[in-house]
């Protein structure tokens, strides 16, 4: 599973830890990734989307109806 937004594409950027002795290691800065059921051109999906995508609007979550999925029937 790639460590990238699904919507805009926002991965995970390199660089470089530096002490106070300026001594400099390899680090990562993963983007805020949330596991979100969405829209998508009318059917729901599952999809990798960060928070900023999120909070801007650009996902339109689907809204799961109470009690769908299960079958009601008269007991007499």
């Amino acid at each position: 599973m790639s460590r990238a937004c699904d919507i805009c594409g926002k991965g995970i950027q390199f660089g470089n830890r530096v002490s106070h002795a300026h001594n400099v290691t390899k680090r990562i800065w993963a983007p805020n990734l949330q596991n979100v059921r969405a829209l998508v051109e009318g059917r729901p999906m599952r999809l990798r989307v960060c928070t900023n995508c999120i909070k801007s609007g650009f996902v339109v979550k689907n809204v799961r109806k109470p009690g769908a999925g299960t079958t009601k029937t008269a007991s007499a």
